[in-house]
């Protein structure tokens, strides 16, 4: 057992991404810290759109299931595109989980310390980080009074990250223009204005010549009520919320009949975008805001983060444990830099199109945007997009289904009917069988399983070697001989060579 000052992994932030990688680390047997600088958790519902392929991530660790009930009632309606009035239809993606899924911030965060304390992670708040200092040995980071050492650090402490700031790494990027407020409210009354329940978010938006605003119900008397002024305006970020700003905003949108009764919380935030160069520093990784800023738009940033949080945690666990082939750390930059500058990219044009106080020019571009969104493959390609479900890595190999998420397909493994994401539960790597073609006996490294079924739907392939975050590594239509290129497969893009003995599977 580590001494309490030891560590294999210290991860900052306990916020959604810093929580789900700690559950993937601690999953993966891996001794993880987690330090947070808040004495507590701050209930704002915040960032809470569940996007398909994050709910989709969350099942096959069996943590979507506990926050289903938590989800705040909303119509069964695609996504967005910059608020326009078209939704983004993500049924053509083949998935158990098409719509958006809204859970406010703090229950998601609830319910992935919960299980990453189950799994053995401890989270010790109350602990700004202080300094941080690397050697080629590991980590050593000074939060509050603790002093600890690790092989790793990750920082996942938001778009202000103290370790980004410690380690002196510039944040390019483009500032804010644009500063609006986030608050959580209560009211006492409400005018024929105030929507009832959530759905598409071009239903919400409403302005005034003074003000854009959102008031969208999450239960009881309770909303979450984002504005701003109509035009451009100084960044006052530092300057707290009053409650009188507040209810100025809401008479002025829905009316005098709308009455404030309490303030839960209030923050401001900006339009602001930027990505740091490199996601890793020698022994410092970076994850979420504290990697990539964004305006936010269409409901990415937590999903964003926790996808994050999927690819890294079980390479970084690969390469603690001394199972990882070659480069497989330097990877979790290589995949996941461009799907953040992917996501920077459309928030940037959405913020264009979103434009509460349009130019004629903008105003008429909106028009054919809406025309266009009409149109079934501008739609299917748009809601891949914002629903994560079409990304594909750019991985070794020539089928087609290489780099892409594996559906979560019913299986039939002889022994039981179920669904593929049943079987992804302990974080393990998949050969999925569809045709028995493996050998027996067919040697397999740790935390790889063999997984022989069959399936009503065509997968695509025969065998499909599937890694622990749901994506496609390899596949093969080829029944006749698989052992060694399945073997090369394995070696090359999860683990080091396969032990002599011990095949984990399932049928």
């Amino acid at each position: 057992m580590l001494s309490p000052t030891q560590t294999e992994v210290v991860v900052v932030g306990a916020g959604p991404t810093g929580l789900a990688l700690a559950g993937e680390l601690a999953l993966a047997g891996v001794d993880t810290v987690v330090v947070e600088r808040l004495a507590r958790r701050v209930e704002q519902v915040k960032g809470g759109a569940i996007q398909p392929r994050t709910a989709e991530l969350l099942e096959q660790r069996g943590l979507l299931d506990p926050l289903q009930p938590e989800a705040i009632p909303r119509a069964a309606v695609g996504g967005h595109f910059a608020t326009l009035p078209v939704p983004l239809d993500a049924t053509v993606w083949t998935t158990r989980h098409p719509y958006p899924i809204g859970v406010p911030q703090w229950v998601i965060e609830d319910v992935l310390e919960e299980r990453a304390r189950q799994t053995g992670v401890r989270v010790l708040r109350d602990s700004e980080v202080l300094a941080v200092e690397q050697d080629s040995e590991g980590v050593t980071v000074q939060a509050g009074a603790l002093r600890l050492r690790s092989r790793y650090l990750v920082a996942c402490d938001g778009g202000h990250s103290t370790v980004r700031k410690l380690l002196g790494l510039p944040f390019p990027g483009r500032p804010g223009t644009r500063p609006a407020v986030l608050s959580d409210i209560s009211l006492s009354a409400v005018s024929p204005l105030v929507p009832k329940q959530a759905g598409h978010i071009s239903t919400l938006m409403r302005q005034t010549d003074d003000h854009w605003a959102m008031l969208v119900p999450v239960g009881g008397d309770r909303y979450r009520f984002t504005f701003g002024p109509l035009l451009q305006s100084p960044d006052e970020r530092d300057t707290p919320v009053a409650r009188e700003e507040i209810q100025a905003a809401l008479e002025a949108v829905y009316g005098p009949g709308t009455v404030l009764d309490a303030v839960q919380n209030a923050s401001r935030f900006t339009d602001a975008t930027r990505q740091l160069e490199q996601y890793r520093l020698g022994r410092v990784l970076f994850a979420g805001d504290a990697a990539h800023i964004h305006p936010p738009l269409g409901g990415q940033g937590l999903n964003l983060g926790i996808q994050d949080a999927f690819n890294l945690g079980w390479k970084l666990a690969a390469t603690v444990q001394d199972r990882a082939p070659e480069g497989l750390l330097d990877s979790y930059h290589a995949e996941r830099h461009p799907v953040g500058a992917g996501v920077l990219h459309h928030t940037s044009a959405q913020r264009v199109l979103a434009e509460p106080n349009p130019s004629p020019d903008v105003a008429a571009l909106r028009d054919i945007f809406i025309d266009l969104l009409r149109l079934p493959d501008t739609n299917r390609h748009l809601a891949g997009l914002m629903s994560g479900l079409s990304l594909r890595y750019e991985l070794p190999g020539e089928h087609r289904l290489t780099g892409e998420r594996m559906v979560d397909a019913e299986l039939n493994t002889g022994a039981d009917s179920l669904h593929l994401s049943a079987l992804q539960r302990t974080g393990h790597a998949i050969v999925l069988d569809l045709a028995d073609a493996v050998p027996d006996g067919f040697s397999l490294p740790p935390r790889v399983e063999l997984v022989r079924a069959a399936s009503t739907e065509d997968l695509g392939a025969a065998v499909l070697l599937i890694r622990p975050d749901g994506y496609v590594s390899w596949a093969t239509d080829d029944t006749a001989d698989v052992a060694d290129a399945l073997r090369a497969a394995i070696a090359g893009s999860l683990a080091k060579a396969p032990l002599a003995e011990g095949v984990a599977r399932h049928g």
